[in-house]
């Protein structure tokens, strides 16, 4: 794997050897529409190569299996958060800061809980009061007539 990676990487230097020196005669512009297309074919491969990696990845071979689920978080200081994960049928608090993920209790999975994590949450308050004010907003006032 790494001579293939050698030999690709030492390839456009054996090219670019073998190519005669460019005449006085051709434009500055073709030079510049060839570093152009280098570049978009440089930009294009990349490209490729991470929509190839996500396809081949263990996420899309195993469909998305998932062995931990998350069940819940909140959030305690700037940085900290408690957050529940799921693990096959125990339920793990854990804390997690910046730097470090501790686990501060275990339990098994309560009997009600089957569906907790399928229900969406309710919507926060920040939410719904931007909602009222973008409503608010979008109401005319009768103020505003002369």
């Amino acid at each position: 794997m790494n001579r293939l990676l050698i030999v690709l990487l030492l390839l456009p230097l054996s090219v670019s050897a073998a190519v005669p020196a460019a005449d006085a005669g051709t434009s500055p512009l073709w030079g510049l529409v060839q570093v152009m297309l280098a570049l978009g074919l440089v930009l294009a491969v990349i490209v490729g190569a991470a929509w190839l990696f996500r396809r081949v990845s263990m996420g899309g071979m195993l469909g998305r299996w998932q062995p931990a689920k998350v069940v819940s978080g909140v959030m305690v200081g700037p940085h900290e958060r408690v957050v529940i994960v799921e693990l096959e049928g125990q339920w793990l608090v854990l804390g997690v800061t910046a730097k470090q993920v501790n686990l501060l209790t275990s339990m098994a999975r309560p009997e009600g809980a089957a569906n907790a994590a399928a229900v969406p949450a309710a919507t926060p308050p920040f939410a719904e009061w931007l909602a009222a004010a973008l409503a608010k907003h979008r109401r005319p006032s009768s103020n505003d007539t002369p």
